[in-house]
């Protein structure tokens, strides 16, 4: 895992020029890869590269240059991630083709398939990824990132050129090269306060895009960006009728994810990887069945001191049950009301997720002790694991009310008071899925971002970030159609945006084995009554894990993170949060004035408007470092072993 930067100039004159910025844009993103810095340009393209080195230290460096004994110097790779499958696509390929390979790093199996498979050798590569490649026979740079959106990549394109790289912080460095206004998108902002994060492939910064999840591109010198999809999720529910064909599903889950932790371990022998360990079933199974690989596991365990805000007590009894060494560190609301502007600064765009602090701290504490860790992602996307995936449940009586009854039940939910119990069920019973569900965060209805927001557009919302995978979803059961949106929108939104961007600002590698394409097509045959009931979710997940896991978490009810903002909102952080909101120079964009009533409805225990807040804090501390360069983090330089 590293940082990327990439340049695709009209012409050699602006290359030239653009070399001279580049060193200032790979120092945004030298957290990301500590272990060495490199440049390199040829014609009307320059790459940088900060490295975080785990497969052939000594010699995978890059930028990598590589290329059939006709044309050795034809490609150069700039590659963020690993390819957990690369030894078996180098055997394949010397079978076929005979490659000579000089390296054994995963890079130059990427550009072999390239050379040899074309375009769909994308489609083989089993990993996390974020990669260009430059070929200089055809003058063309190619690029694709990973299917779930793992790996980050930006872009920006102005008169001076086109620029991508890991970090959106680096492009802002390159506006007056690229010749791009550093400009709010309002768009964004509005998708924002109702989702809590910045929907692919949007970004608040109106120059900066970000290329899609599971999707490839091309682009030529003085040309355009052309994006293609290439992964295409698809839940095939197949039906289990008998006790036999349960037992095969819970096997090959199993059998699934037994290879995909033993594929991510892998690393050069002299480089450790951990796991993180929460209270929940899918950490504790990813820590379980690393330590079959590695008896001297460490696992890592955050948490907060506040009762009813910590996992480190179940997580604890897991790691001895597992049998691993086990690091804890508590967070307090100091420490997070200290660190959070560095925080939305290693963010690049406000996620308002309170988790990601504490997240952060682990991060930081795990990076003394191993270079990478593995962690819990994406099962309950995959396997449905979300106490709201049994809402189909619950509402099913709704279902059988007329469609003019049902908007009748709406308008009578808008005449009960806010907080009193049965309201939301009603309003929601009332709505069509559609309308009802986008995501798990639902930071601001419509009704509340009117009077915060001061230039509310109607028909900006969440209908149009979920309608185009609700459409591609249509005649799948209803939790199928959850979890797909929750693939497309919250997943790689604010889950594995939270995940790369926390670890990554400590030089922490983070891997994510539920988010494996082998696991994927075996998630995706699950069948609804497999995935939820009325007493559980992931059913047939802690059926597969029975065995491996152990049984105090098995059937664990989802805590999910909980941060205790509710109550520091109300004490300890209340007065750093109004101080923030009057310090801030949103005035146009934001009425303070009714945030600040806001606050004050929290402190008082009128309403909960925690999570609220929350979005706009985060939000305004962005807003003082990227568009009013008013706050100025100090960054810690990363400095950190090569080999741990």
């Amino acid at each position: 895992m590293c940082g990327l930067l990439g340049l695709v100039c009209p012409s050699e004159n602006e290359a030239a020029k653009a070399r001279e910025s580049v060193g200032a844009a790979l120092r945004c993103q030298r957290h990301r890869g500590p272990d060495e810095t490199d440049t390199w340009a040829d014609a009307e393209i320059v790459y940088g590269f900060n490295r975080l080195a785990f497969i052939d230290v000594e010699h995978a460096h890059q930028p990598l240059v590589w290329g059939p004994p006709e044309a050795p110097q034809r490609y150069t790779l700039n590659f963020n991630g690993e390819i957990y499958n690369y030894r078996a696509l180098r055997q394949q390929l010397i079978a076929e083709h005979d490659v000579k390979f000089f390296t054994e790093g995963d890079g130059e199996a990427i550009v072999a398939a390239f050379h040899y498979w074309g375009p769909s050798a994308v489609g083989k590569l089993r990993g996390m990824f974020a990669f260009l490649l430059w070929d200089a026979q055809e003058k063309v740079l190619h690029g694709a990132r990973d299917p779930f959106g793992i790996k980050p990549l930006f872009y920006s394109a102005g008169p001076g050129g086109v620029a991508f790289s890991s970090e959106k912080k680096s492009l802002l460095e390159l506006s007056d090269v690229l010749g791009v206004r550093e400009e709010l998108d309002t768009t964004a902002l509005q998708h924002y306060l109702t989702l809590q994060y910045v929907p692919e492939p949007e970004s608040l910064h109106t120059s900066v895009r970000r290329i899609e999840s599971g999707t490839s591109f091309t682009i030529s010198p003085g040309g355009e960006v052309k994006q293609e999809r290439y992964f295409f999720p698809r839940f095939n529910a197949r039906p289990v009728t008998t006790e036999a064909e349960a037992s095969a599903l819970h096997k090959r889950i199993a059998d699934a994810m037994r290879d995909s932790v033993r594929k991510h371990m892998i690393a050069d022998p002299d480089i450790t990887v951990g796991a993180f360990l929460s209270g929940g079933i899918d950490s504790t199974a990813i820590a379980a069945l690393a330590k079959e690989e590695n008896p001297n596991l460490i696992a890592f365990t955050t948490g907060f001191e506040r009762e009813g805000y910590s996992e480190v007590d179940v997580a604890a009894e897991s790691a001895a049950a597992i049998g691993v060494k086990h690091v804890i560190r508590t967070v307090t609301a100091d420490e997070m009301m200290d660190v959070l502007p560095l925080i939305v600064w290693y963010l690049d765009d406000p996620v308002a997720d309170p988790a990601l602090v504490p997240l952060w701290f682990i991060a930081r504490e795990a990076r003394k002790h191993v270079k990478a860790v593995l962690s819990g992602e994406g099962s309950d996307e995959l396997f449905g694991g979300y106490t709201i995936y049994k809402e189909p449940i619950s509402l099913a009586p709704f279902e059988k009310v007329p469609g003019g009854m049902r908007k009748l039940l709406g308008k009578v939910s808008e005449r009960i008071p806010e907080g009193t119990r049965g309201k939301d069920l009603l309003r929601r019973g009332s709505l069509t899925m559609e309308e009802r569900y986008y995501g798990n965060a639902r930071i601001f209805r419509d009704d509340q971002l009117r009077r915060v927001l001061r230039n509310y557009v109607d028909g900006i919302g969440h209908r149009d970030v979920t309608a185009e995978h609700y459409r591609t979803s249509r005649g799948w059961d209803p939790v199928a159609r959850m979890q797909h949106v929750d693939l497309f929108t919250w997943l790689r939104g604010d889950i594995l945006v939270k995940a790369d961007k926390m670890t990554m600002a400590n030089s922490l590698e983070l891997r994510v084995p539920f988010l494996d394409a082998e696991v994927f097509k075996v998630a995706a045959d699950i069948p609804l009554d497999q995935k939820v009931t009325k007493e559980t979710t992931k059913y047939a997940l802690r059926r597969a894990l029975d065995g491996i896991v152990p049984a105090h978490v098995l059937n664990r009810r989802k805590l999910g993170f909980p941060v205790p903002i509710k109550h520091w909102l109300r004490a300890e952080m209340y007065d750093w949060a109004r101080g923030i909101i009057n310090d801030s120079k949103t005035d146009a964009l934001l009425d303070k004035p009714a945030i600040l009533r806001m606050l004050d409805e929290h402190r008082d225990g009128t309403l909960d408007h925690s999570r609220r807040i929350w979005a706009l804090i985060v939000f305004m501390l962005w807003h003082g470092i990227f568009i009013e360069h008013r706050i100025k983090p100090e960054i810690p330089e990363p400095a950190y072993p090569v080999k741990i």
